[in-house]
């Protein structure tokens, strides 16, 4: 297997170079080398799981829409000129951050024809594992103590950003957030441009994407656990994005979604980091390795990686890019490491996935099509925990969308931060407390009409 692997990538790098007779010759030499692998591993060797399938499948994208490379560039772009406006305004004036919350729909495709739900080899999960694979998220991307996806590493970061199932539908009724579609379907490859098995899998069961991720759980054919649809800018003229945003959301094997239940029996890939690295790509982030040897994932507190860190243990390895030889950071989530290592997003990774909300109009428009908090009749203010000492956080509920402004001041009625929000609907802001002395504190809000405020006392 590591022969045809080998040869594999070779072929990929020299074929557009040659034509003609040479193509043949290099077709005999793979033939050869392809005979020579199977003698040595033997004919009925299984394939190896692969963590992650989004560069062939970012290829097949590209294939369908000669645009999608620009959009992604453009996206890029918005991207790099909002962390760098972000990096320059001075960090002791902002308040805090508002926790984005993602409206999420887990759509379960099986071919149980019994409707029987849950349990081992069976497609058709269970409520409980798909919930234990929302907890995953949230524990990873809030850095959540007391849980797997705590970290004390310096660059660790709380991204700010937490799912939870959809309450309602696209049409307004009730809902758990969880659709069960049955089709004689056995498998799914959507790694195979000519299968169309993406699209399929939308035809069977689809919410709009610029209101919901949309989460396919199925059973997939090739070797890999699961595969996300990176985003992409708009407004860039000659395009046909309908495909595209029918296709937009995360894929994901049956038996690597959830934590330890039901379906989810591999030793390697049983926390759910399977879907924390593939939302991960749907927020805009990219492998360590930059997707090429010592290549460029946008993010300088990763140190350059020559590859992807495909391991079954929670080894140390080490790169040498550039002159310079560094330890691989094999607990990052964007890695291919065991479950079992992850436990890590960086400040930039952080800040590139925020930014990527704000750029991307589509993925904007998922955290404000729905009212995860409650709305209230006149401004409600919440500070927890009170007292606090490294963090807490401020809930602003009222009707609507609205601007609002919140100010921090001292007994004395000085302000020490002021933030402007604006055109926001009830929202949940986390807000750092380490630079400020210990004592009591008042945390106002003023929206146009209603002002309410509330004690802090930071020990």
């Amino acid at each position: 297997m590591a022969v045809m692997w080998f040869v594999t990538g070779w072929l990929k790098k020299l074929s557009p170079r040659m034509n003609g007779l040479k193509n043949k010759y290099l077709v005999a030499v793979f033939s050869i080398l392809l005979g020579f692998g199977w003698a040595e591993t033997g004919a009925q060797t299984p394939v190896s799981p692969q963590r992650c399938g989004i560069d062939g499948r970012e290829q097949i994208l590209q294939q369908r829409d000669p645009q999608r490379l620009a959009k992604r560039q453009k996206l890029n772009e918005q991207v790099e000129q909002l962390i760098r406006q972000k990096n320059s305004e001075p960090g002791h004036s902002r308040i805090g951050e508002v926790v984005y919350r993602i409206p999420v729909v887990v759509h379960v495709v099986h071919n149980n024809s019994s409707g029987f739900v849950g349990g081992a080899n069976n497609p058709n999960i269970s409520d409980e594992q798909i919930a234990s694979q929302i907890r995953v998220l949230n524990e990873d991307y809030r850095r959540m103590a007391n849980t797997r996806g705590f970290n004390s590493n310096p660059i660790g970061a709380d991204t700010g950003i937490e799912f939870f199932l959809a309450r309602t539908d696209p049409d307004g009724k009730q809902t758990n957030g969880i659709t069960r579609n049955y089709n004689q379907k056995t498998n799914y490859n959507v790694y195979d441009k000519s299968s169309g098995d993406d699209r399929l899998l939308s035809q069977i069961a689809y919410w709009p994407s610029d209101q919901y991720l949309n989460i396919w759980v199925t059973t997939l054919r090739s070797d890999y656990l699961g595969y996300a649809q990176f985003p992409e800018a708009e407004g860039i003229p000659g395009l046909l994005p309908l495909e595209n945003e029918l296709t937009d959301g995360v894929i994901i094997d049956y038996r690597y979604f959830g934590s330890e239940l039901g379906a989810v029996t591999s030793a390697t890939y049983k926390y759910g980091r399977t879907t924390t690295h593939e939302v991960g790509h749907w927020l805009g982030l990219i492998h360590i390795w930059g997707d090429a040897v010592c290549g460029d994932d946008y993010c300088n507190d990763t140190p350059p990686t020559e590859s992807a860190n495909q391991t079954t243990a929670c080894t140390e390895r080490f790169s040498t890019c550039n002159g310079t030889r560094t330890r691989n950071q094999i607990e990052n989530y964007l890695d291919y490491t065991p479950d079992a290592c992850m436990n890590l997003f960086t400040q930039d990774q952080r800040a590139r996935m925020r930014a990527v909300i704000e750029a991307s109009p589509r993925r904007q428009r998922v955290v404000r099509s729905s009212d995860p908090l409650p709305q209230t009749e006149s401004l409600t203010v919440n500070v927890f925990p009170n007292p606090a000492q490294r963090q807490s956080t401020l809930e602003v509920l009222f009707t609507g969308f609205q601007s609002f402004q919140v100010d921090i001041t001292d007994l004395s009625g000085r302000v020490i931060r002021t933030q402007n929000f604006t055109d926001y609907p009830s929202s949940s802001i986390s807000i750092p407390l380490d630079t400020f002395a210990r004592g009591v504190y008042f945390v106002k809000v003023h929206t146009d009409k209603e002002t309410a405020s509330r004690r802090l006392l930071i020990r």
